[in-house]
């Protein structure tokens, strides 16, 4: 018997805020925030579902936190980068924690008491574009478009049947005999041509439209400031 613990018995450990909120996550990416119940939470973390509202006050502030800890997870936009790389490099990362916690999206805007992580997440992007010389406008204006690119894409993504290039394959002949190329002609073509080639790769499509955005707000930033500026076309390459 364990001399430390009465009968041998191994100790519980104790039952917090954070923890409540992981274990919710986790019961959302694995069977969808629509089946989150504080019953089945209350399991999950060994406890009646009574105790739980010790630790959240509802199903609202249960959602408050979840979305929060998603938050936490995207990649602040690093100091001392030009606020191109650092939109680049955090709209990336968001849309790779979306793909994790794909029944967030629905709630990343829509949360009327934001937790730290939220806040300081839109603080600093905030921040990265004033610190680059932007107006407030243009500061409003390139914040709600990546960010709806960024939720739409992730949503987008989440629907497709196919979500790597061995399912893509997997697929190609059903899709091929159900889009036959004599009566849609177009769509036909882009799917056999493109989308169900070896290699197609949908990061790459993400990538393609941030940067087409980033680009026209930079373009519109230096209209603004009355600069001309000479650029480089846009990558080629996805990023990794």
């Amino acid at each position: 018997m364990n001399p430390s613990t009465p009968g041998g018995r191994t100790p519980r450990t104790p039952l917090t805020r954070e923890r409540v909120l992981h274990a919710a996550v986790a019961l959302a990416d694995k069977s969808g925030s629509a089946s989150l119940s504080m019953r089945k939470l209350g399991e999950a973390v060994g406890v009646e579902a009574m105790s739980l509202y010790r630790h959240v006050a509802n199903k609202e502030d249960l959602l408050d936190g979840m979305i929060d800890l998603v938050f936490g997870e995207i990649g602040l936009p690093a100091g001392g980068q030009d606020w191109k790389t650092a939109m680049r490099q955090r709209a990336i990362s968001a849309r790779r924690v979306l793909s994790r916690h794909g029944w967030a999206i629905a709630f990343m805007e829509s949360r009327s008491s934001p937790g730290p992580e939220t806040l300081r997440h839109h603080d600093a992007v905030i921040g990265c574009l004033r610190d680059a010389g932007f107006s407030i406008e243009l500061t409003a204006h390139a914040f709600w478009i990546l960010d709806s690119y960024i939720y739409g894409f992730a949503l987008q993504e989440r629907s497709l049947p196919f979500r790597t290039p061995q399912e893509t394959a997997e697929l190609a002949p059903d899709i091929q005999m159900r889009v036959p190329a004599g009566g849609y002609p177009h769509l036909a073509e882009l799917a056999t041509q493109h989308v169900l080639q070896p290699g197609y790769d949908y990061d790459f499509e993400f990538e393609f439209g941030l940067d087409l955005i980033l680009d026209g707000i930079e373009t519109t930033s230096d209209k603004a400031a009355g600069r001309t500026v000479s650029r480089p076309p846009p990558a080629t390459g996805a990023s990794r």
